[in-house]
C-alpha cells in the first residue's frame, strides 16, 4: 500500500503543481499588462512587475481548488488510460481505499490552502497596497472614504463618534481625517477636521493641523430657547483624541478585505457588531475564508470518478477539459452565491458552505454510480 500511495501522490502532486504554475503564469501576465497602463514618471515597469508578483499568493489561494481538481483529474485519467489504475484495482485497491488515499491528499492540500490564505496572501496583499501607496501617493478609499464608528462613556454622558478617512499613506499616516461627535440624543456637538494623523495601538489619535468646531454652546442655547447661539472654532497644530479604535481596527477598515486573516476578520466583525454596524459582508468573507480549504477535499472527491471512466469514454484532454468546466462552474457558483446571499441577507455560513456541499453530493453520486454500474 505504501508503493500505491507513493505512486498516486507523486502523480497527483506533480500534476497539481504544474497546473497551479500554469494558472499563476497566466494571471501574472494579465496583472502585469493591466499595471502597464499606470506606468509613468514615478511608477515604472519594475514596480508593475513587483506588484504583479505580490498578487500571486492571493491568486494561488483562489485557484487552489481548481488546480487540485484539474491536476487530480489529469493524473487519474492518465493512470486509467495506461491501464495502471485498472491494475491497481485488480490488485486490491477498492473504491473505499482509493477514496481514503485521495482524501488524505485532499486534507494536505486543504491545510496548504489555509496557510496560504491566512498567512501568506494577507502579507502579500498588504505589501502590494503599500507599494501602490508609496509610488502612487497613498491608498485611495473611494469617494466616500472609509467610515468607522466609536462609542464612549464620558462625564457628560454617552457619546458616539463617526470617523471618516479619505486616504492612507504608505507609512501608515491617515489623510483627510474627519471626526464627528454626537450626544445621547443624536445631536452633532463637535467636529474635528485634520489634514493628517496617526493612531497607535492604544487607540490614541494624533492629528496634525486640526480644526475643532464645537456646537455644544449652540445646542445649549437652542435647548434654553435663547437668542445667543455660540459656535467655538479652534485651530490646533496638534490634537489628541482617545478612542477605542486601535491601529488594527483602522487598518482593517482602510486596507483591502483580502489583507485580513481569519482572526482579524473575526475581531473586526466583533467591533462592527459592538457599534451596531452592518457586518454581513465581513461575516460572509469570514465563513468563506474558514470553509474554503474544505473545497480541496470536495475537488479531490469530484476527480476520483474520472479514474473509473474507460479510455474509450474520452481521452485525457477531454477529461481535463471537463475538469476545467467543473472548476469554472464551482467558482461561478461560489461568487454568485456570495452576491445573492449579500443581497438577500441570507445566513453567511450557509451561503459559504452551499457550493461545496452541492459539489460534494455531486461527486459522491457520480462516484457511487460509476462504482456500481461501470
Amino acid at each position: 500500500m505504501r508503493t500505491v500511495r507513493r505512486l498516486l501522490y507523486a502523480d497527483v502532486v506533480s500534476a497539481v503543481v504544474f497546473v497551479a504554475l500554469a494558472f499563476l503564469s497566466l494571471f501574472f501576465f494579465i496583472d502585469f499588462v493591466d499595471e502597464l497602463g499606470d506606468v509613468g514618471k514615478d511608477y515604472s515597469a519594475m514596480h508593475a512587475a513587483l506588484y504583479s508578483l505580490l498578487e500571486l499568493p492571493g491568486h494561488l489561494y483562489e485557484l487552489a481548488p481548481i488546480a487540485v481538481l484539474i491536476g487530480t483529474i489529469y493524473a487519474l485519467s492518465r493512470l486509467a488510460q495506461s491501464s495502471e489504475f485498472t491494475i491497481l484495482r485488480t490488485g486490491g485497491l477498492g473504491p473505499g481505499r482509493a477514496l481514503s488515499l485521495l482524501m488524505g491528499l485532499g486534507i494536505a492540500f486543504g491545510i496548504l490552502t489555509f496557510a496560504v490564505g491566512d498567512y501568506l496572501a494577507p502579507l502579500s496583499e498588504r505589501a502590494a497596497a503599500e507599494l501602490h501607496a508609496r509610488v502612487k501617493g497613498g491608498v485611495l478609499l473611494g469617494r466616500a472614504g472609509a467610515w468607522l464608528k466609536d462609542r464612549q462613556m464620558t462625564p457628560d454622558g454617552e457619546r458616539s463618534f463617526s470617523v471618516n478617512v479619505t486616504a492612507a499613506a504608505a507609512d501608515g499616516e491617515l489623510l483627510g481625517v474627519r471626526i464627528y461627535a454626537f450626544d445621547a440624543q443624536g445631536r452633532l456637538i463637535e467636529r474635528v477636521a485634520a489634514e493628517a494623523g496617526r493612531v497607535d495601538d492604544a487607540g490614541v489619535w494624533t492629528l496634525n493641523n486640526a480644526t475643532v468646531t464645537d456646537w455644544r454652546g449652540a445646542s445649549a442655547a437652542a435647548a434654553a430657547d435663547t437668542a445667543e447661539l455660540t459656535v467655538d472654532v479652534q485651530r490646533q497644530p496638534s490634537y489628541r483624541w482617545q478612542s477605542t479604535l486601535s491601529a488594527n481596527v483602522v487598518a482593517a477598515a482602510v486596507l483591502p478585505v483580502n489583507s485580513m486573516s481569519t482572526f482579524e476578520l473575526f475581531r473586526y466583525i466583533a467591533h462592527l457588531s459592538e457599534n451596531e454596524q452592518t457586518a454581513q459582508r465581513y461575516e460572509l468573507r469570514f465563513w468563506k475564508r474558514a470553509l474554503y480549504p474544505l473545497a480541496c477535499l470536495v475537488m479531490v472527491g469530484l476527480a476520483l470518478p474520472f479514474a473509473y471512466l474507460h479510455a474509450r469514454a474520452g481521452g485525457v484532454s477531454l477529461k481535463v477539459f471537463g475538469g476545467i468546466m467543473l472548476g469554472i462552474s464551482f467558482v461561478l457558483m461560489n461568487n454568485v452565491a456570495a452576491h445573492v446571499g449579500l443581497l438577500k441577507n441570507w445566513t453567511p455560513w450557509l451561503v459559504a458552505a452551499t457550493p461545496s456541499g452541492i459539489y460534494l453530493l455531486l461527486s459522491m453520486a457520480a462516484f457511487s454510480w460509476l462504482v456500481r454500474y461501470r
